[in-house]
C-alpha cells in the first residue's frame, strides 16, 4: 500500500515538472541564461589574473592579457620565491587577520550583548553614541595624532590591529542577532547561579555561531584586504602586510627591495606585469579557502542583522 502510495506521489511530481507551459520554460531559460552569463563575466577578471601570471613578460608587453596566453613561464613566481618580503608579508598578514579577528568578535560581541541586554541601564545612550560615529568622524589627522603621537603605535602590528577592534556596524548586526534570543534563558541561568560572563561564555556564545561566523567573516576580510593603516603607519618595509606589498608593485616603487633587493641571484629583466598578478594569487589565497566553509552561516547572519532592528 505504502509503495503504491510512493508511485503514485512521484508520478505525480513528474507530472508538475514536465506539464510547463511555454511562458514558463522561456522564463527559466532566460533566469538559467542570464545567471549563466553572469557568473562567466564575473569568473573572466579571475582567471585573467591567474592564467596571465604563468605568461611570459614578453607575451604580456606584446599582446596584452590574453584569455589563453600563447608563452607560458614561471618567472614571476620564481621572482616572488627568491626574495623574502613575499614570506614576511605573508606572516604579517597572518598574525594581524588572526589576532585581530578573534579579538575584535569577542569585544564587538560583549559589546553588543551589552546593548542588547533588557537590563542594562544605560544601553540605549550606549548605542546613541555608537551609532553617532558611524555618521561622524574625528578626522584623519586626529586619528593619525591618536594612533602615532599619543598610543605611540607607529611600526608596530598593533597600528594594523586596533583601529579595527569595534565597527559600530557589525556591533549593531550582533545586537539585531542577540535580541532574537529568549530572554527566558538568562533568568534560567540566574537562577542556577550563573553570573553575566558565564552565562555569555557558555550559552550565549555556543548559540550564536551564524552571526559569529558572519562577523568574523566581514572583520577577516577588512584586516586582509587593508593596506590604508599599513600606509599610514608602517614605514618598516619588513613590517608591511601582503596589500602593501601589492600597492608598492603595482606602482612599481621599492620593487626590488620587497623581492630581495641587492640580495638577489635574478639576473633575467624583472617580470613587472607577471609578477603583479603572481603576488594577487598568493595574496588571495587564504580568503578563497576560508569562505566555502562559513557560507552556509553567512547568508543567516546577514539575514538577521537586515531584518531586526
Amino acid at each position: 500500500m505504502e509503495s503504491s502510495i510512493r508511485q503514485v506521489k512521484s508520478v505525480k511530481a513528474i507530472k508538475v515538472k514536465t506539464d510547463r507551459s511555454l511562458s514558463e520554460k522561456i522564463f527559466l531559460f532566460f533566469i538559467y541564461a542570464f545567471s549563466g552569463a553572469f557568473a562567466l563575466i564575473c569568473f573572466i577578471p579571475f582567471w585573467l589574473v591567474f592564467i596571465n601570471s604563468f605568461a611570459a613578460e614578453s607575451s604580456i608587453k606584446r599582446s596584452g592579457y590574453q584569455l589563453i596566453p600563447q608563452n607560458f613561464s614561471l618567472d614571476a613566481y620564481q621572482y616572488l620565491m627568491n626574495g623574502r618580503q613575499i614570506a614576511s608579508s605573508y606572516a604579517v598578514s597572518m598574525t594581524v587577520t588572526i589576532i585581530g579577528t578573534v579579538l575584535a568578535v569577542l569585544i564587538t560581541a560583549m559589546y553588543a550583548y551589552v546593548l542588547s541586554h533588557p537590563k542594562v541601564k544605560y544601553r540605549n545612550v550606549l548605542s546613541f553614541l555608537t551609532y553617532f560615529t558611524m555618521i561622524f568622524g574625528a578626522g584623519l589627522v586626529g586619528f593619525y595624532i591618536l594612533i602615532a603621537n599619543w598610543l605611540h603605535l607607529k611600526d608596530s602590528l598593533w597600528a594594523l590591529i586596533l583601529p579595527y577592534m569595534l565597527n559600530p556596524f557589525f556591533a549593531f548586526i550582533m545586537v539585531s542577532f542577540f535580541r532574537t534570543l529568549p530572554y527566558e534563558i538568562n533568568e534560567a541561568a540566574t537562577i542556577d547561579g550563573a553570573n553575566d560572563l558565564k552565562i555569555f561564555f557558555k550559552i550565549i556564545m555556543p548559540i550564536s555561531k551564524p552571526v559569529i561566523a558572519t562577523v568574523g567573516l566581514f572583520y577577516a576580510l577588512q584586516y586582509w584586504n587593508d593596506f590604508f593603516l599599513a600606509l599610514m603607519f608602517i614605514d618598516d618595509y619588513k613590517l608591511h602586510p601582503l596589500q602593501m606589498m601589492i600597492r608598492q608593485l603595482i606602482s612599481n616603487i621599492n620593487i626590488g627591495a620587497y623581492v630581495g633587493g641587492s640580495q638577489t641571484t635574478y639576473t633575467q629583466p624583472l617580470p613587472t606585469y607577471s609578477v603583479q598578478l603572481a603576488t594577487v594569487c598568493v595574496t588571495i589565497g587564504p580568503i578563497f579557502f576560508l569562505y566555502p566553509f562559513i557560507q552556509r552561516y553567512f547568508v543567516k547572519g546577514i539575514t538577521i542583522g537586515a531584518l531586526k532592528g
